[in-house]
């Protein structure tokens, strides 16, 4: 199963949800169900922002589990 690693990347930068939120520009809805891997489908341009904000690059934003 591939999922979303926000949580991680942002404890390790010193970063806050509630900071990434506003960056992100994005309803709250859409954004929390993202962040906890509530959604099937992210939007090449979320992936891209979330890139950009936390300076990493595709494969740090996602985990593989089995």
């Amino acid at each position: 199963m591939i999922t979303l690693d926000v949580l991680n990347l942002l404890e390790k930068k010193g970063k806050t949800k509630y900071w990434l939120y506003h960056q992100l520009g994005m309803s709250y809805q859409n954004f929390n169900r993202m962040v906890n891997n509530q959604t099937k489908a992210i939007r090449y341009e979320n992936m891209e922002a979330l890139c950009q904000i936390l300076d990493c690059t595709p494969n740090d934003l996602f985990k593989i589990t089995e």
